[in-house]
């Protein structure tokens, strides 16, 4: 019998030509693999946007853009921070901010000179495999179809990028300074210290002790704030849903007056409420329970506490259940008629069905509370400026740390770039948690059910 043959793969011929390489190579002259690859027009255009945008901002990069004396641009500025202190010398945040500006605008020139090259590089191949090279119709005709609302992103993009990521940076590099009161420009230059404000956190006994203080109670008060809204939430909506209770309506529309009334009116009031002399906690509420009217809402940090997280749950928990409500009303009745079939309890339904599509509906939301009372800067400082003041720490008693990090900024003697540093921890402990919570959440993968 004869064998049958087994075909063998066809390789690709190579290209006769290497336009690709060359177009690529001469575009290290902006346009010149365009015009090698016969489109004029737009090599030109290249030519002429690359070179007069370095040539319009090449003071700001390299000369003219400081404040001392001498011919000095902003990427100077940017790693010295200046040479010459006093009133008459060189600012140092002034050359931080227009050294960031002068890196933005570096980063875009470099992308257009970058795509030059690969734009010269993909026509090329083109003309390498012998394939149809876009004219000019073409090229607008494809831009009209699939690039116009990339053109319309643009001015959005730079606006991004100057309101967002200048910022960012900013406080970025404001970490790695020695930035303080005490030598504040133009007075005096800042420096460069590495991460010597990182170590400060971990090293300095009255920082290293705050912040583990402000940290614990920070991490604390976000999970009993939060877990305590959403628990109220939940459970209010699921009474307020159960069928052949009347006046739903009318007590649905009490629970949610505290969502109507802006938060700093009712955190001022709550304020009012539990000062300790005339305040309605003490004189009447706490005396007709036969309870201690003499409690110490302000002055004792524990009970200070107390206090915020009874005032978040107020706060808080009618979002939860109006949402929570949209989403009962969404759950099929067949499930439940399912599961009193099976035998199922009343709170078996809750925690077997009820319970679990709540969460896989809500569970994005439901991180981004957390995120949020970890940052809830409104409620501590409106009620108590973080006090009770706690001796041997920078902190007060029931400062988190973005009220923690206010206070090293904007206080009596302000450290701006410890205050940063902290920052960044912050911001790095929050994105942390919360990828991870998203990656083990089933609320953005392509599920029906839990």
């Amino acid at each position: 019998m004869a064998a049958i043959a087994t075909p063998q793969p066809t390789k690709t011929p190579k290209p006769k030509t290497n336009h690709r390489t060359i177009a690529a190579a001469i575009s290290i002259v902006p346009g010149m693999g365009q015009l090698y690859n016969k489109q004029f027009l737009k090599g030109a255009t290249f030519f002429i946007v690359v070179l007069s945008y370095f040539l319009v901002n090449f003071e700001l990069f390299f000369k003219g853009a400081g404040n001392g004396p001498g011919d000095r641009g902003a990427i100077w500025g940017l790693i010295t921070l200046g040479e010459v202190a006093g009133v008459r010398g060189d600012h140092s945040i002034f050359l931080m901010v227009e050294g960031i500006i002068a890196l933005i605008l570096l980063v875009f020139g470099i992308a257009i000179y970058v795509w030059n090259f690969i734009d010269a590089y993909r026509i090329g191949k083109l003309r390498d495999l012998e394939l149809e090279v876009p004219s000019l119709k073409m090229q607008l005709r494809n831009f009209r179809d699939n690039g116009f609302p990339y053109a319309m992103l643009i001015p959005s993009l730079v606006l991004l990028v100057f309101t967002v990521v200048l910022p960012l940076i900013f406080t970025f590099l404001i970490a790695f300074t020695n930035y303080k009161f005490n030598n504040s420009p133009p007075a005096k230059l800042v420096d460069w210290i590495g991460i010597q404000n990182f170590l400060n956190i971990f090293t300095v006994d009255i920082f290293r002790d705050t912040f583990v203080s402000v940290l614990g109670w920070t991490l604390v008060w976000t999970v009993a704030s939060t877990t305590g809204v959403i628990a109220i939430g939940i459970g209010l909506a699921v009474l307020l849903n159960q069928k052949g209770l009347k006046g739903k309506r009318f007590f649905r529309s009490i629970l949610i007056l505290s969502w109507a009334v802006p938060a700093f009116i009712t955190i001022l009031i709550f304020r009012s409420m539990f000062n300790e002399t005339f305040g309605v906690f003490n004189t009447t509420l706490l005396p007709a329970i036969g309870l201690d009217s003499g409690v110490e809402w302000m002055t004792d940090p524990t009970y200070t506490r107390l206090a915020l997280i009874g005032i978040q749950w107020w706060l808080g928990f009618p979002y939860i259940m109006t949402l929570t409500t949209g989403i009962l009303q969404s759950i099929p009745e067949d499930l439940y008629e399912a599961a009193t079939i099976d035998g199922a309890t009343s709170g078996e339904k809750f925690r077997l069905i009820t319970l679990p599509m709540i969460l896989f509906a809500t569970a994005p939301i439901l991180i981004t509370q957390y995120t949020f009372n970890f940052n809830n800067f409104n409620i501590i400082y409106l009620f108590n400026n973080g006090g009770p003041a706690v001796p041997g720490q920078s902190a007060g008693g029931t400062d988190i740390l973005i009220s923690w990090i206010y206070k090293l900024s904007l206080g009596s003697n302000p450290q701006y770039g410890f205050a940063a540093a902290i920052t960044l921890v912050l911001s790095f402990f929050i994105m942390t948690i919360a990828v991870i919570q998203f990656k083990r959440s089933k609320s953005f993968k392509d599920e029906d059910m839990i």
